[in-house]
């Protein structure tokens, strides 16, 4: 224990008598292990925020859609939905929102127009796609029964039109038809599958006899795709399965099904896998300097065991054993690279915390550092000086000690 110690203390001192080559060194590594915990919790900060704001979009919901390529199909109506909501052969479900994609529409105030997603909701449809009112009402049951000519507008479509002023009550005109602004949703931010914010929604009823262009044969009012919300994850599949057997009786189907229902969940793990595979990637990246740091401490090591071959030669000729000198070379290497680390990771920590909330453009770039990566990190950074310190001191410990003597 004693002799450990002691080749501990020799070890530092020959760093410290070589302060400006072990800092440099020990620069190499601290970027190293910096870049990676920075870019691995930009990743994550990047996974936690394209989670949440798909979750922003509902909880537990299942999407049914048309399949418009089965022969004889029918399309999906406001009809289906209340059929769906009332049904007492189905015990899984909590909501129901029917929803029609009427598309991009003009719409104009006094001498401002923007071009906006449109869509015909319920009332139902706020609770199930976690939609919040900022200002003023949301659009109730009696806009739905009387097709009136109402409008809800997204955060930044509201900030278009009508800048900082507040639109409650004003007239708006959709594709030339005028419509009264009720309310303005909380903003939701951009999802990736589109700015949540930038849309209008007016009642179901007035969007299919207004706007739309989807007429059944029957008359009932068609519908993009209805939401429901299941109980919870684990009934999700008892819930596609008795949603299923409603709307086969309903559309007397015998063959293939003429609708789709998409699991919010599969999107949430496709997402998941996909970020995952985005967050190794920039770890790995990023463990390129890791790799230049230690092929830093061995180029070092190596120049270090040439200046120092007569005093190996000395400690050698003085009882030194072969496992002595190793020992020292590698903690000398372990002692950089674990040095770079801990500096490292309290940099990149202080990084990530500059970078979060930093505003890119239109986007914010969020940061997650968590305690596993600072922790990886370091213990990657002191593996990484014990394997391009290993043949350095192998070297140094293989000297012959006579030849080491003669060595000018």
């Amino acid at each position: 224990m004693t002799k450990l110690i002691e080749i501990l203390v020799m070890s530092i001192g020959s760093l410290g008598a070589n302060k400006l080559r072990s800092i440099l060194t020990l620069i190499g590594m601290v970027i190293g292990v910096a870049s990676v915990i920075t870019l691995m919790s930009i990743g994550r900060g990047a996974q936690a925020q394209i989670t949440s704001r798909v979750q922003s979009l509902g909880t537990n919901l299942l999407f049914i859609t048309a399949q418009n390529n089965v022969a004889g199909g029918k399309a999906l109506t406001f009809e289906d939905s209340i059929a769906l909501s009332n049904s007492q052969n189905i015990s899984t479900i909590v909501g129901v929102a029917p929803e029609l994609m009427v598309g991009n529409q003009t719409i104009e105030f006094s001498r401002d127009n923007v071009r906006t997603s449109v869509r015909g909701v319920t009332f139902d449809y706020s609770a199930l796609r976690n939609e919040s009112i900022e200002l003023g009402n949301f659009i109730n049951n009696s806009h739905v029964r009387n097709r009136s000519n109402v409008a809800v507008l997204g955060s930044d479509t509201a900030e278009d039109l009508f800048g900082f002023r507040v639109p409650i009550d004003e007239k708006i005109r959709i594709n030339g038809r005028e419509f009264t602004v009720i309310g303005v949703l909380k903003s939701k931010g951009s999802t990736g599958f589109g700015n949540q914010d930038d849309k209008v929604l007016i009642p179901i009823t007035t969007a299919y006899y207004r706007l739309s262009r989807q007429k059944t044969a029957t008359g009932e009012v068609a519908v993009s795709v209805i939401n429901v919300q299941a109980k919870s994850v684990e009934v999700m599949d008892k819930a596609i399965s008795e949603i299923g057997t409603v709307l086969r009786l309903r559309h007397k189907i015998t063959g293939e099904d003429d609708f789709s229902i998409n699991n919010q969940q599969e999107t949430l793990d496709l997402l998941e896998q996909a970020t995952n595979t985005f967050v190794v990637f920039l770890g790995a990246i990023a463990s390129i300097s890791l790799l230049v740091g230690g092929i830093g401490i061995m180029n070092i090591m190596l120049v270090s065991v040439t200046e120092r071959t007569r005093e190996i030669g000395i400690r050698k000729a003085m009882g030194a054993k072969k496992l002595d000198i190793l020992l020292q070379f590698l903690f000398e290497a372990t002692f950089l690279s674990l040095g770079g680390g801990l500096f490292g990771v309290l940099t990149g920590m202080l990084l990530s915390s500059l970078f979060n909330n930093l505003q890119l453009g239109s986007q914010t770039l969020h940061t997650v550092v968590s305690g596993d990566i600072a922790f990886l990190a370091l213990l990657v950074s002191a593996g990484i000086g014990m394997f391009f310190g290993i043949y350095p001191a192998f070297i140094a410990a293989k000297l012959n000690p006579i030849e080491a003597l003669r060595y000018e």
